[in-house]
């Protein structure tokens, strides 16, 4: 295994939802996943996060986890209706405690905290009212952001602002596959524009409450043409448009990339104000990256209401969830955000990366996912090769240290380094958690 610079960074990741559980306890208000899970059949198997791996009342087994494991960093998410229960307003006082034991508890075991302040979870309240398709809302996270920077910020040396606004935009307002359920296609944008303006103005909150290291984490997925056509080319370009630079570019440039190929008019969305973008463009002192996999597309079929048709890779790996095994594609990631953004781009950090295997213990107890240590040893790789190219990357974090609510797939798709058994909630540490361990220790002697 290579080795990696010094004073590089080592994690793992969750999010509040898929680990908390504790959903109607000590004030907590509803999220929108709440109301999905409970009142769409789109759930695998009706599974809930009613109880999750119940973290809420097990985060100190959880830290000990870490502690053992030999992390640098925790990457955790605040739970908006926690603190917020409607959103705005009145404030929930047990929701903050819960986060200040968590922190201090934390840095109690040595151990960073890396706190998101939005990883899916909008409150209701402010979904009945229009949710991120509303400009208020944009506002309201800002206002949240606030609370929390304030109570916090003494501690927390690292925030993420939004986890993943393109998935949250294309899957629970444009396909409806996940909360809120809309499926408005292109229509959908205002989504994202609100989502990135209220990232700018958390990021001002955050700044007024003396936070020092600043993030967003989008989600990236190379753009791969199924051949050599001018169409999948195209189609190629105009995902990428779509997925990297709707999402990349205002935060770091400024500007909304070309959408003509979607028969928009970047340069004159109705739903931008005159500084909005100057907002969005705040100065970052870092840059989220999830990665998963790369994305195959080729040209739409006729009468698709989409420029491109997202297609299968021949020939290739695939996790439990489907998803192909192509470590490239991390490093190309890396480079093309390098070479494509330069000067602007701030340093890079892996905030997610992991797989979904489901390796059942042997009759001893033991769980030899070798699956997914050869995919993290492949992916680690794939990060020194980009840093040996020029990428500044920080810190790798796996997602996830524990088997959680894995949104529309329940409790199907496991992604933990941590086993945790769905009646129980009992941990065990999988061969993997081992493996990254002894990773950690060896790229520190």
């Amino acid at each position: 295994m290579p080795s990696l610079p010094g004073g590089f960074a080592w994690g793992v990741s969750t999010s509040a939802f898929q680990i908390e559980g504790a959903t109607g306890e000590e004030g907590r208000g509803q999220s929108i996943w709440d109301t999905f899970v409970h009142s769409h059949e789109k759930i695998r198997d009706g599974h809930t996060a009613d109880t999750a791996c119940d973290h809420y009342h097990r985060y100190p087994e959880d830290i000990a986890l870490m502690r053992r494991l030999g992390v640098d960093v925790y990457r955790f998410s605040v739970s908006w209706p926690r603190i917020l229960p409607a959103g705005v307003g009145a404030v929930n006082a047990a929701g903050l405690d819960f986060y200040d034991r968590l922190v201090d508890a934390l840095l109690a075991a040595e151990i960073t905290p890396m706190a998101t302040l939005f990883h899916w979870d909008l409150p209701q309240a402010l979904e009945d009212v229009g949710g991120w398709l509303d400009r208020d809302t944009a506002g309201r996270f800002g206002e949240y952001a606030g609370v929390v920077a304030a109570r916090l910020g003494d501690r927390v040396r690292h925030w993420i602002t939004l986890n993943e606004p393109f998935e949250h935009m294309a899957l629970g307002y444009a396909l409806g596959r996940h909360a809120p359920g809309h499926s408005l296609l292109l229509d959908a944008l205002p989504a994202a524009h609100h989502q990135l303006l209220g990232h700018g103005l958390a990021v001002e909150a955050l700044r007024a409450s003396g936070a020092g290291h600043v993030m967003l984490t989008n989600s990236y997925s190379p753009a791969v043409p199924a051949g050599g056509s001018e169409e999948d080319v195209a189609a190629s370009r105009a995902y990428d448009t779509l997925h990297r630079g709707m999402f990349t570019d205002p935060v770091l440039l400024g500007r909304y990339p070309d959408l003509a190929a979607f028969g928009v008019d970047g340069d004159a969305l109705p739903f931008v104000e005159d500084g909005d973008l100057a907002t969005i463009a705040a100065p970052l002192d870092g840059l989220g990256v999830n990665y998963y996999n790369p994305t195959r597309l080729a040209a739409p079929v006729p009468g698709s209401p989409l420029p491109f048709e997202t297609t299968e890779f021949e020939g290739v790996d695939t996790t439990d969830f489907g998803w192909p095994v192509l470590p490239s594609g991390l490093t190309r990631t890396l480079t093309d955000l390098t070479e494509d953004y330069g000067d602007a781009l701030p340093p890079l950090w892996i905030t997610e990366n992991g797989c979904s295997y489901f390796t059942a213990p042997d009759a001893d107890g033991a769980i030899a996912d070798r699956a997914r240590i050869d995919y993290l040893e492949a992916h680690v790789r794939a990060v020194a090769e980009a840093i040996d190219q020029g990428a500044d990357v920080r810190g790798y974090l796996v997602w996830s240290l524990l088997d959680n609510f894995e949104w529309a797939e329940g409790y199907h798709q496991r992604f933990g380094l941590v086993h945790v058994d769905p009646e129980s909630r009992n941990r065990t540490p999988k061969a993997s958690f081992d493996w990254y361990r002894e990773l950690i220790a060896g790229q520190r002697r």
